[in-house]
């Protein structure tokens, strides 16, 4: 992905682990996307707009609402927004995830996580969009 494309691209980060958040805005901005980081999911309701964002990195366990919970909302306000499910468990998530057509899992990205492979990711969603 040329850095122009990156500038172009937003990506919204949710985690409650603030470490988390700190580490892929930091990592992703470094490589020239658009990051805007939240911790805590029920800000992230009040203030996600439609179009916003070409693509949400949502951890899958977060106290308050799951990252499952949190994409059913956000998916009813924004219909076509991308999304990557970051996890530890990544078996656990698979059976929970079952509830959620629009959900598989290629779109799981396991913990603990690395730039390079999470810019991989995102580089080769494209390509497939």
């Amino acid at each position: 992905m040329s850095s122009d494309i990156a500038r172009k691209y937003k990506i919204l980060v949710v985690d409650d682990d603030p470490d988390v958040t700190l580490k892929l805005k930091r990592g992703l901005e470094e490589k020239g996307f658009a990051v805007a980081a939240f911790n805590d999911p029920i800000n992230v309701i009040s203030q996600f707009k439609p179009e916003e964002y070409d693509l949400v990195l949502l951890d899958t366990k977060m106290p308050g609402m799951n990252g499952f919970e949190l994409y059913g909302q956000i998916e009813r306000v924004d219909r076509g927004i991308k999304v990557f499910f970051m996890t530890s468990f990544i078996r656990y998530y698979e059976s929970l995830s079952q509830g959620y057509q629009s959900v598989d899992i290629s779109r799981f990205i396991k913990k603990p996580i690395d730039i390079d492979s999470v810019v991989r990711r995102i580089k080769d969603d494209q390509s497939s969009a």
